[in-house]
Parts: C-alpha cells; sequence; structure tokens
C-alpha cells in the first residue's frame, strides 16, 4: 500500500496526474481513478490526516460481483433461514419450512445455496486442537477391518486388525483376529503389553462392548473383565465421549495406515502367516518411516519413551472373562456350548461366570459357589454330584460299582444274587438290584443275607422273592434239606443255586420258564 500513500502525498501537493506517472509511481489511467476515490473520501483535504494501512486496504479493496443467476430465490428469506441454521435445522427441514409457511416455489437447491452462503458468515464451530502426550502417559487402542481368510472351520471370514498405538512415540502393536470378543479383547492387550515391555498410564479406548457396558460421556460403565484387567495391569481405563472419535484420533490414523499401507499390497495365506508379516512391517517399514506429525522414527521415539512405561506385573494377571448367567432347571449354566453344574438351591437365581484359560468359576455375588475345569468341546456336561438334588444324587450314585460294593458288605449269598440280577442279558435289572439293597433298611444285613442264600437256594434270584421270604419271616425258618420238605412242597424248582450258576444254558431255560409259565415262582412260596 506504499504506492498508494505516496501518489496520496503528491496529489495532496498538487502534482498533476502525468507528472505522477512519468515518475514511474503509478499509471495514469490509475492516478486518475485514485484521486477520483480520494476526492469522495476526502483525503485531499490540507487538514485532513493521512488514511492508515487498514484504511487504504478496506477502501482499494474490489467489490465482488456475483452474477443474477447465482443469487438465490430464498434470498427474501435469509434471516430466518440463518435463524434454522443457528438451531441446527437440515436443509431438506428448512427447505419443507419455505413451502409451507412462505410458499415458497424454489427448488432446494436454491436453499442450498443460500445455506452455502451463510455458513461462510457464522463463526466456525468445527474448529479442534492437537492432544500432545507425556512419554508413556498414554496409548490409543482401536479396531479396524482386516482381509477376507479361510477360517478352520472351513469358511471365508472376515479378520479384524487390533492396533494399540503409543501416543508420544507413535509405536505400535498391530495383530489380527478373528473376533472382537471380551477373551479376545483381554488377550488382545496382553500381548501388547509385552510387545512394549511395559504399561502405559492410561488406554484411551471406543465403547466397544467388548470393553465397555453403557456409554455415557460422564459416567461408562466398564465391562467386569476389563476392569479386572486394568486392576491387574494397573493402567486407567479412558473412554471416549460417544461420537467423539477425534478424542483417539492417532490411532484413527494408525488403523488408516494399516489399511494403506500394509494390506493394500500384500496377499496372505493364512492368519499365521497374515500376523508374521505385521508384526515384520512394524519393525522393519513402520517403525522405520519418518512420521508426519512428530518428524522422527516411531522407534527410535520409543526406545526414549520406553523407560517412562509401568513395569509389567511379575505375576501375570489372571485375566478371566465374566458373564451373567442363570442356572436351568437341569442344574446347569451353558458358556460356549458347554454344560456346567451349579447347586441345586441356585436354580432360577442371577450369578455371574468368570471362565479364564483353564477353569470356569461361578459366583453368587462375590461368593464363589462352584467351579469346573474348562470344557474342551462343544456339547460337554461337566457336572459335580454334589450340585444335583438329593433325589437326583441318590439315583446316579446307586450304580453298578455301588451295588457290588453295598452286597459285598452284605455277604457271599447277597453278592450272587446282585450279580445274576446284573448280568441278565435280556433285561435291565438295576432297580430290581436297587430294591434289594434298599431292603437292608428295614431289615438289615444279616436278615437280607439269609434271604438272598434262602432264594437263591430255589433258584428264584428276584426282588419280590427276597422281598416275600422277609415279610413272611421266612429267611428265620431252618434251611431245608432237600427241595421236597415240606416248607416248600409247591414250589416248582428242582435246581440248586449251585447248579443254576453252574449251568449258564440252565440259567438262561430258568429264566425263560419264569417268564412263559402262568404263575410266577415266588407265588408258590410259603403258602
Amino acid at each position: 500500500m506504499h504506492e498508494f500513500r505516496n501518489v496520496l502525498i503528491r496529489l495532496r501537493a498538487g502534482d498533476r496526474d502525468r507528472e505522477i506517472a512519468r515518475l514511474g509511481l503509478m499509471g495514469r489511467v490509475k492516478v486518475a481513478q485514485f484521486r477520483v476515490l480520494a476526492l469522495s473520501m476526502g483525503w485531499l483535504e490540507p487538514s485532513a490526516a493521512l488514511p492508515d494501512v487498514p484504511t487504504f486496504a478496506q477502501s482499494l479493496a474490489p467489490k465482488p460481483k456475483r452474477a443474477a443467476s447465482t443469487v438465490s430465490k430464498a434470498q427474501p428469506w435469509r434471516e430466518a433461514v440463518t435463524r434454522w441454521m443457528a438451531a441446527g435445522v437440515e436443509g431438506k427441514a428448512i427447505h419443507a419450512a419455505l413451502v409451507r409457511e412462505h410458499q415458497f416455489q424454489g427448488s432446494y437447491s436454491s436453499v442450498y445455496r443460500l445455506m452455502q452462503d451463510i455458513a461462510q458468515e457464522l463463526p466456525r464451530t468445527d474448529l479442534t486442537v492437537r492432544l500432545s502426550f507425556k512419554p508413556g502417559e498414554a496409548a490409543q487402542v482401536d479396531f479396524g477391518a482386516g482381509p477376507f481368510l479361510m477360517h478352520p472351520d472351513g469358511q471365508m471370514r472376515r479378520t479384524w486388525a487390533f492396533v494399540m498405538t503409543l501416543c508420544h512415540s507413535r509405536h505400535q502393536y498391530l495383530e489380527f483376529v478373528w473376533d472382537q470378543t471380551v477373551a479376545t479383547w483381554l488377550g488382545c492387550h496382553r500381548r501388547a503389553f509385552e510387545w512394549f515391555n511395559g504399561v502405559p498410564e492410561r488406554v484411551i479406548i471406543d465403547n466397544a462392548k467388548c470393553a465397555i457396558i453403557k456409554a455415557c460421556r460422564f459416567d461408562p460403565q466398564v465391562q467386569r473383565s476389563y476392569a479386572e484387567c486394568a486392576e491387574g495391569y494397573d493402567f486407567k481405563i479412558d473412554p471416549c465421549p460417544p461420537h467423539d472419535p477425534q478424542k483417539k484420533g492417532i490411532v484413527e490414523s494408525g488403523v488408516k495406515y494399516v489399511k494403506g499401507n500394509f494390506l493394500a499390497t500384500r496377499e496372505f495365506r493364512d492368519l499365521a502367516e497374515l500376523n508374521a508379516q505385521a508384526k515384520t512391517w512394524v519393525l522393519h517399514e513402520a517403525g522405520l518411516r519418518t512420521h508426519g506429525t512428530t518428524r522422527q522414527q516411531p522407534l527410535a521415539l520409543f526406545a526414549l519413551e520406553q523407560p517412562f512405561l509401568k513395569p509389567l506385573p511379575a505375576q501375570v494377571p489372571d485375566l478371566g472373562v465374566w458373564h451373567p448367567v442363570t442356572p436351568h432347571r437341569d442344574c446347569h449354566v451353558k458358556f460356549e456350548h458347554v454344560m456346567y453344574s451349579a447347586p441345586f438351591a441356585l436354580v432360577g437365581k442371577a450369578l455371574w461366570l468368570r471362565a479364564n484359560d483353564g477353569c470356569v468359576a461361578l459366583y453368587e455375588g462375590y461368593v464363589l459357589v462352584a467351579t469346573h475345569p474348562r470344557g474342551q468341546r462343544k456339547g460337554q456336561r461337566v457336572t459335580t454330584p454334589d450340585h444335583l438334588p438329593p433325589q437326583a444324587q441318590w439315583f446316579f450314585g446307586r450304580d453298578r460299582q455301588w451295588l457290588d460294593e453295598q452286597a459285598s458288605e452284605v455277604g457271599p449269598h447277597c453278592q450272587q444274587v446282585i450279580d445274576w440280577l446284573l448280568s441278565d442279558k435280556i433285561v435291565e435289572r438295576l432297580r430290581a438290584a436297587q430294591g434289594v439293597i434298599g431292603l437292608t433298611k428295614t431289615y438289615g444285613h444279616s436278615r437280607l443275607e439269609a434271604a438272598c442264600h434262602r432264594a437263591m437256594a430255589h433258584g428264584s434270584p428276584y426282588y419280590r422273592t427276597v422281598k416275600t421270604i422277609l415279610s413272611t419271616n421266612a429267611d428265620q425258618l431252618p434251611m431245608p434239606q432237600t427241595s421236597t420238605d415240606a416248607v416248600y412242597t409247591k414250589t416248582r424248582f428242582a435246581r440248586d443255586a449251585a447248579s443254576l450258576f453252574a449251568d449258564p444254558d440252565a440259567r438262561t431255560h430258568s429264566h425263560t420258564n419264569s417268564h412263559t409259565h402262568p404263575h410266577h415262582p415266588q407265588q408258590d412260596l410259603l403258602h
């Protein structure tokens, strides 16, 4: 603006346009135009002060010319449109309001042009400030979509890139996984901290379900498993406010860099090869590049940042996954398609299930109520017998082994009856054997042994025979010497127990006859 100031001084001194042009300060036509402006502004008055630079700039600025065709038809309602825009009303709604309330005949494009013109006059609201972080202060975490690969189940599935970036050095940990479950989330954190050989003071995340149960700007609810991880590794969880991903822009840029630089030009056979190439890329390419923001290599800055990270805990934390469960009426809860038993008294109540790599534990509030080894296959049932109701424990506890043990305690003849019942090749006589052993509660061991002896002596080792002998006190009578004794005149059995067990065919024949005759053997006893 100094040439206009010099020309103004010459004009106020009385120099003519040609003289000023001859000095080379400005062309004659331009001097004449400036003289007209100076006269209109009163700058040529001897008593007027010389204008300053901003006044010169404002006066000499060219007036923009706009074609009439670019002027919006909605210009008469500019004030109303400005008010609506300040209130956050969208363009389609503004156009509809103009048509409804002011009988506007123009198109939406005319309203859009007016809104663009008004937006240049309104104050900017999308301003931002770049965050800076001290060494070891924070890391940012995010998931990004990876390539499709063949899953072990034989189907093509998408992979997901887990990226953790240290905010100061921009050094990152990159791992591709099949899902975004809580167990995967926790495992990636463990391997990332081991990769950095340290833990940052806080981890900045978004509101993924594997980390945050309920997103909130002021009071977010952290997933119980992730809170346990943060306590074990001694870091703070810093979730971003909802709909505000700019708070973790460092890792957002890192995910874009992975997609555009690493994934764009490579091919992978499987997940193992993908992760192997990813680690090589981080160490030999991404870590050695000159970062666009820091203007330094991430690995070089990481060498300075690493001492500021918190040391890893002496004992690796037990990272368990927590799930709310409710025991079904069969006294089991379901986790990853495996059934685990819970005490029958807790059926229908809300419990917490905690699963790690080796075991599954059930809690009622903070009280441990059950522990099981981790199931290895889908559909498996892991059951503790004490968790079942008493009647079920009674049913499952009286198996063949238990019957054999109880019969051996009663005596050899009872053992023979139980063995004969359990060795039947046609009918399952487990309940009959349980019934025979159950008679000890009423009659005791000695009487049951005597009744079994008498039943075997007449080749009728059945539950009904043993019970009839006991109920009629026949076990207390002396044993007959022959099968024709008066006490057994109506019996149809001529073989004794020894011959019955010595000849398997005879046993089968006797068993068959017991079903083909219209009268049961024990009906002919003790008339």
